[in-house]
């Protein structure tokens, strides 16, 4: 309690604030992130932004067959790769705080781990935190482990959104392992029938800003995050 009580001594200004912390390896996370938070801003929120950064740089994509077997056998296991220190806007007091990450192999991915294990009762705990899953369609184990964390961080947790890839399987897995490990699944002749785009479609993208403007409008009417319908057809194909 105490704790909390310094993080609002040490909000600036009256205005809602809004905390994007996220990691994104193949940068689909990110452009959901960036439309989602334009939608916030269209309703006069402060947002901030927390990149999540491993200490030895990821490479997308990783470059072959067999790495790409091995990315996906560690992560499995739930592998942490460790991060870089926050910066000081994660000890400030926000409104609502959007946790945003890729699914690897069924989980949250390894740098959202490693900040979770560190800095997770920190920065998330007494808070109200909005998970946002970036995947290719396993969003409910990642949701299911996620939850996990999130109460051992003593999160306040109500809603969540995921985005899945819209492609059919299963070509979705297929077109996802082979553009980690540095083909173009989309160019290929027998491929391209089947899988024609790597991650999130457009009108995903202007589905995350509709999102970012409805969490403003709940932010600024002072309504639950929890009453917005995030699974959506476009969000979920």
């Amino acid at each position: 309690m105490t704790e909390r009580k310094e993080r609002l001594t040490d909000r600036p200004g009256n205005n809602n604030r809004v905390l994007l912390i996220y990691y994104s390896f193949s940068g689909q996370t990110g452009v959901l992130i960036n439309r989602l938070a334009a939608g916030l801003k269209e309703q006069g929120i402060e947002v901030f932004f927390e990149k999540l950064k491993p200490v030895q740089h990821l490479r997308f994509p990783v470059g072959s067959i067999f790495r790409t077997y091995l990315m996906m056998l560690s992560t499995f296991f739930r592998m942490r790769v460790p991060i870089q220190e926050l910066s000081a806007k994660c000890s400030q007091e926000y409104d609502l705080i959007i946790l945003a990450g890729p699914t690897w192999s069924y989980n949250p991915s390894g740098p959202v781990l490693s900040f979770l294990d560190r800095d997770g009762k920190e920065v998330l705990g007494g808070r109200e935190v909005l998970p946002l899953i970036s995947c290719r369609g396993y969003w409910k184990a990642h949701w299911w482990g996620l939850q996990k964390k999130l109460k051992q961080c003593g999160a306040h947790f109500s809603n969540m959104i995921a985005f899945s890839h819209p492609n059919s399987e299963p070509w979705r897995t297929i077109g996802v392992f082979l553009k980690i490990a540095g083909k173009n699944p989309e160019r290929s002749g027998f491929t391209s029938k089947y899988y024609n785009r790597f991650g999130h479609s457009n009108e995903q993208m202007e589905e995350a800003f509709r999102f970012g403007v409805l969490i403003g409008e709940s932010l600024r009417g002072n309504t639950p995050v929890a009453a917005i319908n995030f699974q959506t057809d476009l969000a979920l194909p």
